[in-house]
């Protein structure tokens, strides 16, 4: 699938803001029932990858490549 920067960029922010509230606990109780957020390896493996997409398109976007042509006469 292809993406756009700001969309790689929207989801770093999103996995960075999931690691953020899963430092504040990762299981709690409401009443009776047992909630768990995200696994934390997996937060990590995903804020890892989109790291990576960002930095990828950052650079494709700023790569300009310049080829020299010889002409000559056959």
């Amino acid at each position: 699938m292809a993406w756009t920067l700001q969309e790689a960029r929207a989801h770093l922010e999103a996995w960075l803001t999931a690691d953020l509230k899963l430092a504040t606990g990762q299981e709690y109780w409401i009443g009776n029932r047992k909630l768990s957020r995200a696994d934390a390896s997996e937060v990590k493996e995903r804020i890892t990858f989109w790291r990576a997409e960002v930095a990828r398109l950052s650079n494709a976007a700023r790569i300009r490549r310049t080829y020299r042509i010889v002409p000559r006469d056959v």
